[in-house]
C-alpha cells in the first residue's frame, strides 16, 4: 500500500462516519491514528453527545468485531475476560470467553466498575492478551478499547488511576456541536425514533483487513528525522519541570508521541514527520497524563490551558 493509499483510506473512513455522526470529523481521524498506532482512546464528554454511536460506526467501517460491555458497579473482572467452567457432561473445565475477545471494544462509561474491574483491562491493552486461570489467550491483533465516561457526574463513579489513563493513546472531549451540526443533527435524527444505527444512516465497510494490515506497515516507512525525535523529547520533558504540574508525561508518552506522529503524516500522504503533525497530537495524547499541583488545581487552572502553554513555549525545528 502506497502513502496515497493510506491517506485515501483515511478520507474514506472520516467519509462514511460523517454519515452517522455529525461534526466530528477530527475525533474519527484521531480514532484512525490511534488505530494505525496500536493505541487506544478515551472519549469524554456529556451524555447525548454520540460517543457510542461514533464507536459502533468507526467499527463498522472498518469491518471490526465489534463489542461492548456496560460498565456498573458490580461488574466483576471475569464477567470481562471470561472464565474456567466445569462442564459436567464432559467432566472437564472449558474456557468461556468474556466480551474482551473482540477487535474494537467499547469500554462504556468506564469509570463507573471499581479499580479492581478496571483492572482487567490493563494486560489486554498493554499486551493485547488476556491470562485466565495460569493460561494466556492472545488477542485480535487489531484489538482496540475505546472507552467513554462522563465527565459531569462526581457520585458512583471511580476516577481511572494513572497507570490505566497512561495506556490509552489519547483522551479526546467530545464537546456540544456548534449550531449548524446540531441543526444538521436534529433533521437527520429527529424524524426516527429509538437509538440511531451506523447502518440506518448507509455507513459502509470501506476497509478490510489485510487492507488495515497494510496500512499499519506503510505507516512503519514514515521517517522520523533526529530534529523531530529531539522535539518530542524536549515536549515531553517539559512537562516534568512545569511548576503547575505535580508529575508529568512518562517515556511511553514519548514513544506514543512519535508513533502517533507518523501515523498523521501517512494519513497525509507524507513519508515524514514535520512538527506541525507533533503540535496536532500533543494536546489529546498529554492532557491525561499529566497531574495539575495542588496550589494549580486551587487557582483554578486546566490541564488543557498548560499543554497549550507547553506546546507554544517549546522550539519547534525549522
Amino acid at each position: 500500500m502506497t502513502l496515497d493509499d493510506v491517506r485515501n483510506l483515511g478520507a474514506a473512513i472520516e467519509a462514511q462516519v460523517a454519515k452517522a455522526v455529525v461534526g466530528q470529523g477530527r475525533a474519527t481521524r484521531l480514532l484512525t491514528i490511534a488505530l494505525l498506532s496500536g493505541g487506544h482512546v478515551l472519549l469524554e464528554g456529556a451524555p447525548g453527545t454520540a460517543k457510542t454511536l461514533l464507536a459502533q460506526s468507526f467499527a463498522r467501517t472498518l469491518g471490526l468485531d465489534f463489542g461492548r460491555i456496560q460498565f456498573t458497579p458490580d461488574l466483576m473482572p471475569g464477567d470481562i475476560v471470561g472464565a474456567s467452567l466445569f462442564n459436567f457432561q464432559s467432566s472437564s473445565f472449558e474456557l468461556r470467553r468474556g466480551p474482551v475477545f473482540t477487535e474494537l471494544l467499547l469500554a462504556d462509561e468506564i469509570n463507573r466498575t471499581p479499580p479492581k474491574t478496571q483492572a482487567a483491562l490493563l494486560e489486554a491493552m498493554q499486551e493485547r492478551a488476556v491470562t485466565i486461570d495460569g493460561s494466556t489467550e492472545k488477542l485480535s491483533d487489531r484489538f482496540t478499547v475505546v472507552a467513554t465516561q462522563n465527565p459531569i457526574e462526581q457520585q458512583g463513579v471511580y476516577p481511572l488511576p494513572e497507570a490505566q489513563l497512561d495506556r490509552f493513546l489519547f483522551k479526546l472531549a467530545i464537546d456540544y456541536p456548534d449550531a449548524e451540526a446540531e441543526r444538521a443533527i436534529v433533521a437527520q435524527y429527529g424524524t426516527r425514533t429509538g437509538s440511531p444505527r451506523p447502518e440506518d444512516s448507509g455507513v459502509e465497510q470501506v476497509a478490510t483487513p489485510d487492507a488495515l494490515k497494510a496500512a499499519s506497515d506503510t505507516v512503519l516507512t514514515v521517517r522520523l528525522a533526529d530534529e523531530i525525535i529531539a522535539y518530542v523529547v524536549d515536549l515531553i520533558r517539559a512537562t516534568r519541570d512545569h511548576a503547575d504540574l505535580s508529575h508529568g508525561a512518562s517515556p511511553r508518552a514519548a514513544s506514543a508521541l512519535a508513533a502517533a506522529a507518523r501515523a498523521a503524516a501517512a494519513l497525509e500522504g507524507r513519508d515524514y514527520v514535520i512538527p506541525d503533525d507533533v503540535k496536532l497530537l500533543a494536546q489529546p495524547l498529554l492532557r491525561h497524563r499529566v497531574v495539575l499541583s495542588p496550589a494549580a488545581e486551587i487557582d483554578g487552572r486546566r490541564t488543557d490551558d498548560i499543554v497549550a502553554q507547553l506546546i507554544d513555549r517549546v522550539e519547534a525545528p525549522r
